[in-house]
């Protein structure tokens, strides 16, 4: 077993996602057990470390030459030490660039995917707004979440009608608009942030609804399946107030995300 010696990782604190496989490393054996450290509490501690950018590419900190890697490129060292196939993602120019990007991707969102108990506070690791890929986030779980309500509803007739996936995608599409105008009326500088939560209300709701999917040769009556989307309002609700608070947003936004889906079901019925 390969162990990254004198490294040392800076991880978001506030993130899950950060938290657990930096810890996996370690736990595996990648890195040494003093090898990752909070950035909240390494902020100024480090020479070499760009921290404006580790806010956004977790920095990997050599202490033998005192160079400093970031990002995919921090991931890939971690993995690579152990199982050197992993090099031919910085080798290779189209992995590269594809890792780079997927890398971006996930570290602009994760504070979306899954915030920390503040939404930005002294010395935290909140990454930068990238609205371009916010925007590729709030777009494809729509289409996620289109796509499986779709499937859903046909297990909800006749007691509701079943939909297309135009009619769902234009409705979460109309969502988007009708949040986004009220969250901008209230505070501005909220509002892609609230988007972004939202939508991983939404696909936190489709994700609840896949197992049900599993069931339709078995179950074949509407009620159960009604009854159990009912449930997964009530979850995704709870969880939508649970990030408005995170967000410092009033109530209300919570009573329109309720009122536009009342709007839609008067619409259709």
């Amino acid at each position: 077993m390969k162990t990254l010696e004198d490294h040392t990782i800076l991880y978001d604190n506030e993130c899950p996602l950060c938290v657990n496989y930096t810890r996996a490393f370690v736990a595996a054996g990648m890195l040494e057990e003093k090898g990752r450290k909070p950035y909240n509490d390494s902020v100024g501690k480090i020479e070499g470390v760009d921290w404006d950018r580790a806010r956004n590419e977790i920095a990997l900190v050599n202490h033998r030459d005192h160079t400093v890697a970031y990002g995919a490129d921090a991931v890939v060292a971690v993995l690579a030490n152990r199982f050197p196939v992993f090099h031919l993602f910085t080798r290779v120019r189209a992995l590269r660039w594809l890792v780079g990007k997927l890398y971006f991707f996930i570290s602009y969102n994760r504070k979306v995917v899954a915030p920390g108990k503040v939404f930005e506070g002294i010395n935290t690791c909140t990454p930068s707004m990238h609205y371009g890929y916010r925007w590729v986030y709030i777009l494809l779980t729509c289409l996620v979440a289109s796509l499986v309500l779709t499937n859903y509803t046909r297990l909800l007739v006749p007691l509701v009608p079943a939909s297309t996936f135009g009619r769902e995608f234009l409705v979460c599409g109309g969502q988007l608009v009708f949040q986004g105008v009220v969250v901008g009326m209230l505070n501005r500088q909220r509002w892609i942030h609230y988007l972004g939560n939202m939508m991983t209300v939404s696909l936190l709701g489709a994700l609840l609804l896949l197992p049900a999917l599993l069931l339709r040769d078995i179950i074949t009556t509407p009620l159960p399946y009604t009854i159990y989307f009912l449930m997964v309002v009530a979850v995704m609700f709870l969880e939508h107030y649970r990030r408005v608070k995170i967000l410092e947003l009033p109530w209300v936004v919570c009573f329109t995300w309720v009122l536009y889906r009342f709007i839609v079901l008067g619409l259709i019925f």
